[in-house]
């Protein structure tokens, strides 16, 4: 399965009683927050609390903060504005809580694979294990109360991300979009919302969370990546039979390869051709160690790994050497 999905995410968005939202809650407010929060992870009992990490983002370089976003560990919104804000993080940064970005509190696991129940197992653990140190905003008719209406309910968002080589290629992902839209789930670039899919990455997630449960929204979410999954499947095996096609997944690999510059778009369509031949049997690459690559080389993640500002023709350098020393 995980030919076709890369990782699985769950995501659960939470309120505390007695404070305004984040876009109202005054700086001590915020602060407030921040402590309760932590404190709620600190003094549990769980085993989960020492593995985190904590984060203020005011004190978070500029580029880490970036490379924070380019990981899918926080969202774009959450370091456009740093004052206020902390992030929990677990030591493999599978789990990860955001403090008032547009909730109070926004926990997330990330998994690789699909593995819908088993995110959603840890996520729900989680929860339950600040649920018993802090007292969430809740409507009995309502579910979980969130700034945004579209999250009312579970509060939740679930999603995995896909490598669909093969249904972009046939141009028939823009009417699977819209099948999609019908049934609760919506499809976009790899950083959610606003984003354009670069590497064939997609992320599918579901967009109903009022009037349906966890559980049923997680069933909703599988079946239908089961089916893409088959028709990702279906499509590549035709694809891959083009001679054509083959010789772009070769002469990707020779440039990966050797090439001394390589830009941040190149790479991650390269890095896609390659890892569908990988998977066709065409060529002999570690397909876990490109799924890995294709993070590794995103512009702040690399200056992160430098331990400096990189200009451009900097990071098309390292990246090309980078890609070099995984693939050979």
């Amino acid at each position: 399965m995980s030919n076709v999905v890369i990782t699985t995410r769950v995501r659960l968005a939470r309120n505390l009683k007695n404070y305004p939202f984040p876009c109202k809650l005054s700086a001590q407010g915020r602060e407030e927050v921040i402590e309760k929060v932590r404190d709620a992870v600190k003094n549990s009992n769980s085993v989960l609390a020492d593995d985190f990490s904590f984060i203020k983002m005011s004190e978070v370089d500029p580029r880490r903060s970036v490379s924070l976003v380019e990981k899918r560990l926080v969202s774009p919104e959450f370091i456009s504005d740093n004052t206020g804000r902390a992030l929990l993080l677990s030591s493999d940064e599978s789990l990860s809580i955001m403090i008032n970005e547009e909730d109070h509190i926004r926990l997330q696991v990330i998994t690789k694979g699909l593995s819908l129940e088993q995110a959603y197992d840890t996520a729900d653990k989680l929860d339950t294990l600040l649920d018993e140190n802090l007292d969430f905003a809740f409507d009995e008719k309502l579910g979980y109360l969130t700034q945004c209406p579209t999250n009312l309910g579970t509060g939740m968002r679930a999603s995995v991300m896909l490598h669909l080589p093969a249904l972009e290629k046939s141009r028939a992902i823009s009417r699977i979009a819209g099948n999609l839209s019908k049934l609760g789930l919506t499809i976009r670039g790899a950083h959610g919302e606003g984003t354009e899919p670069k590497g064939a990455l997609y992320q599918l997630s579901n967009q109903v969370t009022l009037g349906i449960s966890e559980q049923a929204a997680i069933e909703n979410l599988k079946n239908i990546t089961l089916q893409l999954v088959a028709q990702e499947e279906q499509a590549r095996e035709r694809l891959c039979q083009s001679m054509d096609v083959q010789d772009t997944i070769a002469r990707s690999m020779g440039i990966l390869k050797y090439a001394k510059l390589i830009s941040h778009d190149e790479a991650l369509k390269l890095l896609s051709n390659v890892r569908l031949g990988a998977i066709a049997g065409l060529l002999d690459a570690d397909v876990e160690a490109i799924d890995r690559l294709m993070t590794d080389v995103e512009p702040a993640t690399l200056s992160v790994s430098a331990g400096k500002n990189l200009t451009p023709q900097e990071r098309d350098t390292e990246r090309a050497k980078l890609i070099q020393r995984v693939l050979h």
